[in-house]
């Protein structure tokens, strides 16, 4: 299960350094490659909830071979995809796909272990986090740039479809044969929540991808302005649910367990924090300077390395530091995001400074990310399990989600003004990114220490 997990992971950093290449050989405009990277996110968060009960329903591992299966499926096509519109449309059934695997190990983790066990089955699912990263952004710049057989960016999606189809045959012999859980504890589905829940992301996400290239019509500000409506309506939903005795998508018991509250702030800035740090970075590596795909994967070798290293070991470290790890990471991922943008301003690769700032933001991100997830799920009582790694799970996503939309519309905003994508134009963008990642990442640590002493 964790190596199907690791599949889904890899298909988020992956695509990432493929989207330059994918963007000139299907002439894709910037707003086509926010939405082929975002677009995964979309439908992968708003469904991952649902994709729990189901597991629930009709038992996980069963489930959690249909979603492999949707996901190898999506996966071929979209590496025969023969235009945009087409791959967008397969990276939603992707990410639906990968809404059906992931909750499962969750959920088995949750169920299975206990105590200092449950602790280390997290370790490892963070371990596969962390390779997960590195990995993407590695093999992405590996395929892209050996263009096999002429096919160019498509491998980065075709090489799921060996390794899903092994994993469907292995996990029919392997997977626990979990029936569904017992009626009188199937939760229902919340349907409307998921359709309440899905418009909000979508409104919110469209006018922050198009409304960029669309000179920020009229349209994209009502689209945002709907979103923050249907997301209250969804909110009231959901309240109304609860106290009828229903199973909503979210519930407010969750959200009300100590320290939940300050654990989803967080791990949406953070994950806001990376996506967006990854995608304006990939466009200024290959688009700005001008470097190989393989070179653009490599870029990132040290933040996800180092990500890894700290995410594995930081129970380890002394008792009298874990207090503080968690701030720490914030302040770390904000002068190291200011570092990135001071080394690159000039147009130049920023020399053995500019790898420095690139792993102290994976530490930071690691810091900040890996005891916060720990933390909250470590106490949460076993009746709320699955509903508390469904939320951090959805939040995660939603985090990527809106880093893609929002600092990739800066990046290109600022480019466009800039004139020509070149060198210097491109390392102005990023600067301005990072700057405003820096913002975004010391807001998370400001936000934390309010709500931890409300």
């Amino acid at each position: 299960m964790l190596t199907a997990q690791f599949m889904a992971l890899l298909d988020v950093f992956i695509v990432n350094v493929a989207a330059p290449t994918i963007g000139t050989e299907l002439h894709a405009s910037g707003a086509d490659l926010q939405l082929v990277v975002a677009g995964y996110a979309i439908t992968y968060s708003v469904l991952l909830i649902t994709g729990a009960r189901l597991g629930d329903r009709y038992g996980h591992g069963r489930v959690h071979l249909a979603g492999l299966a949707l996901f190898t499926a999506a996966s071929l096509a979209c590496g025969l995809a023969r235009g945009t519109t087409e791959l967008i449309a397969f990276r939603l059934v992707q990410g639906a796909g990968s809404a059906l695997i992931i909750p499962q190990v969750l959920s088995l983790i949750q169920r299975t272990f206990t105590g200092e066990a449950r602790a280390r089955a997290f370790g490892a699912y963070s371990a596969v986090l962390a390779v997960g990263a590195v990995a993407g952004q590695v093999l992405g710049g590996i395929l892209v740039s050996a263009d096999l057989f002429g096919t160019g960016w498509r491998p980065v999606f075709l090489v799921n479809v060996p390794v899903g189809l092994a994993l469907l045959v292995i996990g029919r012999r392997v997977l626990p044969r979990d029936g569904a859980t017992a009626p009188e504890r199937v939760r229902g589905l919340d349907l409307p929540g998921l359709v309440l829940l899905g418009a909000a992301v979508s409104l919110l996400t469209v006018p922050l991808v198009l409304g960029q290239e669309a000179d920020w019509p009229l349209w994209s500000w009502l689209s945002l302005a709907a979103a923050v409506a249907v997301f209250g309506l969804f909110c009231a939903y959901e309240a109304r649910l609860a106290r009828r005795g229903g199973a909503p998508l979210i519930a407010p018991r969750v959200l009300r367990h100590p320290g939940m509250g300050l654990a989803v702030v967080r791990v949406l800035a953070v994950m806001a924090v990376n996506g967006g740090f990854l995608f304006t970075l990939t466009l200024h590596v290959q688009g700005g300077l001008g470097h190989s795909a393989l070179r653009a994967g490599l870029t990132f070798a040290p933040t996800a390395v180092v990500f890894g290293v700290v995410g594995l070991t930081w129970r380890r470290w002394p008792a009298s530091w874990q207090r503080a790890l968690i701030p720490a990471g914030f302040a770390l991922t904000t002068l190291s995001m200011a570092g990135v943008g001071l080394t690159l301003v000039g147009g130049g690769d920023g020399g053995a400074l500019v790898l420095a700032a690139y792993a102290g933001v994976g530490a930071g991100l690691a810091l900040a990310f890996s005891p916060t997830l720990t933390q909250a799920l470590a106490t949460v009582r076993p009746e709320d399990a699955a509903d508390a790694s469904g939320l951090l799970a959805t939040v995660t996503q939603l985090g990527q989600l809106v880093g893609v939309a929002a600092f990739g519309a800066l990046f290109l905003n600022r480019l466009e003004s800039l004139g020509a994508p070149e060198a210097y134009t491109s390392a102005e963008a990023l600067t301005a990114c990072a700057y405003a990642l820096a913002g975004t990442a010391a807001a998370g640590a400001v936000a934390g220490l309010v709500l931890r002493r409300r």
